[in-house]
């Protein structure tokens, strides 16, 4: 039985929530604060997060952003925002997926079933395989036609980025987001010095620039 953790306020909807997901088979355990969530969090182990954006004592952000430190765990953000900005910055600290408010229930278990089985897929062998790479995370290791790559810590995390969605573009301030945090006040152009020297390990060919928006893993191969 998958367990799910429901981080919701309102008691109309964390009612309705319990009682559709234990109807469907799911174990639940619901709290109504972000720090809740991060106390019941550490404490038990769960296999997707249903979290809302707007929660008192610490928002939706800020708690995905705290459980990404440490964790890879499906997070489905329920939000009554839907401007494409908060969109982007929980697509930065890895939300899985959005529902917004006013939501369909069929759809929002549907989502939840694609995102458990897209995640049990992986979970079955997590190493990356592109072109000539193979990435391992759980390892922190990377080869280059069978040979490890030196790599330091951002630089493994931006290959990572990259190659797990080839064709996607990355903009320096998602990457800033993604692996410095959002608490990060430096120089943005610390990214293009990472990926300078990332680039000088792999060699040409796979991390292509997008002029004037950021960058990106060829979708095809060379």
């Amino acid at each position: 039985m998958k367990k799910i953790l429901v981080v919701e306020d309102e008691p109309d909807i964390q009612e309705l929530l319990g009682a559709y997901l234990r109807d469907t088979g799911y174990d639940v355990e619901i709290v109504g604060d972000g720090v809740a969530a991060l106390d019941r969090f550490q404490g038990g182990t769960f296999d997707l997060i249903l979290l809302d954006l707007m929660l008192p004592k610490i928002d939706g952000f800020g708690v995905c952003e705290l459980i990404r430190r440490e964790s890879d765990v499906p997070i489905l953000m329920l939000t009554a925002l839907d401007g494409e900005e908060e969109q982007l910055r929980g697509f930065g600290l890895d939300v899985d997926d959005y529902v917004t408010k006013p939501f369909s229930m069929p759809i929002l278990l549907e989502k939840i079933r694609v995102i458990l089985r897209r995640f049990d897929v992986v979970e079955s062998d997590s190493r990356l395989h592109y072109r000539e790479l193979v990435i391992d995370p759980d390892a922190r290791e990377a080869l280059l036609n069978g040979r490890p790559l030196e790599l330091t810590a951002r630089e493994f995390e931006l290959l990572h980025t990259f190659a797990a969605a080839p064709g996607r573009v990355f903009t320096r301030e998602m990457l800033l987001a993604k692996l410095w945090g959002y608490d990060f006040y430096g120089d943005e152009r610390v990214v293009d010095s990472h990926i300078k020297n990332l680039r000088h390990k792999l060699g040409a060919g796979y991390i292509e620039t997008v002029r004037g928006v950021g960058y990106r893993a060829g979708k095809t191969a060379r």
